[in-house]
């Protein structure tokens, strides 16, 4: 058995869990906050037998699409050596990040 950790980026996170469940899988979602952009995530846990591994790691590349955003960050030019302004940073964001962990032992109580 193994225990898939998915975070992914919010947005993303319904049509997801939505594809899972329609597949049959069922997860545990949990809201999460962080990484570079502090921004909304979702990280989903999801058991699974080692043969299914692959089709969930399918459902969710297909559905946790990775777009480019337009942010604004204050920064200080350094010449400029004045107050922060306001500059616009294309980023990309979306995407998943996946764990698959082996699980020596499930119970369901």
């Amino acid at each position: 058995m193994r225990l898939i950790i998915a975070i992914l980026h919010a947005k993303d996170a319904e049509a997801c869990v939505t594809a899972l469940n329609d597949a049959g899988f069922a997860c545990t979602r949990l809201g999460s906050f962080g990484g570079f952009l502090d921004r909304d995530n979702v990280t989903l846990l999801i058991g699974v037998e080692v043969a299914q591994v692959d089709t969930v790691v399918g459902i969710l590349r297909s559905r946790a699409k990775r777009r480019h955003e337009r942010l604004h960050t204050a920064v200080t030019p350094v010449s400029a050596g004045g107050p922060p302004a306001p500059l616009p940073v294309d980023v990309e964001v979306g995407g998943a990040t996946l764990f698959v962990l082996q699980i020596d032992r499930f119970e369901r109580l």
